[in-house]
């Protein structure tokens, strides 16, 4: 009796492991795609805020070359550090940028190598 109990548990193991192991590999193809848009996603918004920070360089220049146009240099002093900012905001995006695509070429090369 112990012998067939025994018989009949290895076999429902062994009938129910595929059914698993399909249900592993389909939740990690959807975290794969995920983690896919999500990197785009990043890079898109990285993009926007580069956009956004040259657009504020543009206007710290023009506020700078007023500013010293009419004598007001403290307020020219505050403009620069505005620029610089900016400059290291920009700096830091592109790293980020980087860094997404690396990710994003990375997880694309690992779904593409889990699907066949």
């Amino acid at each position: 009796m112990r012998r067939h109990l025994a018989l009949f548990a290895f076999l429902a193991v062994a009938v129910s492991a595929p059914a698993v192991l399909t249900a592993q590999d389909s939740s990690d193809v959807h975290r794969d795609r995920k983690d896919i848009r999500h990197d785009r996603r990043d890079i898109r918004n990285d993009r926007k805020d580069i956009h956004q920070d040259r657009r504020d360089m543009r206007q710290d220049r023009q506020d700078i070359r007023q500013d010293v146009k009419n004598g007001d240099m403290k307020d020219a002093r505050q403009d620069r550090q505005d620029l610089r900012a900016d400059r290291r905001d920009r700096r830091q995006d592109r790293r980020d940028v980087r860094k997404d695509r690396r990710d994003l070429h990375k997880d694309k090369k690992e779904n593409k190598d889990s699907s066949k």
